[in-house]
């Protein structure tokens, strides 16, 4: 993404493997003269590894920080930030403030966004199967960046052949349950799910109205 929309407000972003693979995402916002990087405690450390290595000469300090995260439901109030990727998630906080109680794992498979570890698989996923455009991740007109070639490649495609889509689902299955459809082709694999929807990884020309995860019936909503 490009850190000029920093002025916007918050900012999410990903770091790419030269071959256009998911590593890390994060959010950024501006901190007066520096910039707050918002991660996951699970990819922070190889996340700090990376930039530390990008860093090279240049005159800059990284730091990890104790700031907590809050987040909240509704238009952000002031001081904090409207999360970019979708209006359902509200917003997020670094001031300290309480957030809201809320079933934030629903909430997200409602909004089809991915999770790391979920549908976010480091050194495997691409970004744009995994609706970084939709959610507003990606930039296509800044400069340079790793995995650039890779992604602009996939973007100028007349389609993409595998996605990450929003179902429904009715019944019960683990998540990474492969998906088959009707003619018993398998038509990818099912991952979050909540209030019986759910997100799926699929190949796009096996999608039918007969899929299955298991015992679950899993079909595409509406809004894919």
């Amino acid at each position: 993404n490009d850190v000029a929309r920093l002025k916007d407000g918050l900012v999410w972003a990903a770091l790419l493997t030269p071959q256009g693979k998911y590593l890390a995402d994060f959010f950024l916002v501006s901190d007066g003269d520096a910039i707050l990087l918002d991660v996951a405690e699970v990819l922070a450390k190889g996340l700090m590894q990376r930039l530390q290595m990008y860093r090279l000469r240049a005159d800059v300090t990284i730091e990890e920080t104790d700031i907590a995260v809050a987040r909240g439901l509704g238009n952000a109030p002031e001081g904090a930030f409207p999360d970019p990727r979708d209006p359902a998630l509200g917003w997020r906080a670094y001031d300290g403030r309480m957030g809201d109680a809320a079933d934030w794992e629903a909430i997200r498979v409602a909004a089809g966004v991915p999770e790391s570890g979920i549908e976010l698989l480091p050194n495997s996923t691409y970004p744009l199967e995994a609706c970084f455009e939709r959610l507003n991740g990606v930039d296509f007109k800044k400069g340079c960046y790793v995995g650039q070639e890779v992604t602009a490649r996939m973007k100028h495609k007349a389609s993409l052949r595998k996605g990450l889509k929003r179902v429904r689902v009715t019944g019960e299955a683990p998540v990474g349950t492969e998906v088959l459809n009707g003619k018993g082709q398998v038509a990818g694999a099912l991952h979050s799910q909540s209030d019986g929807l759910g997100l799926a990884y699929l190949r796009l020309d096996r999608v039918d109205d007969a899929m299955r995860a298991g015992d679950a019936a899993v079909r595409l909503r509406e809004d894919g």
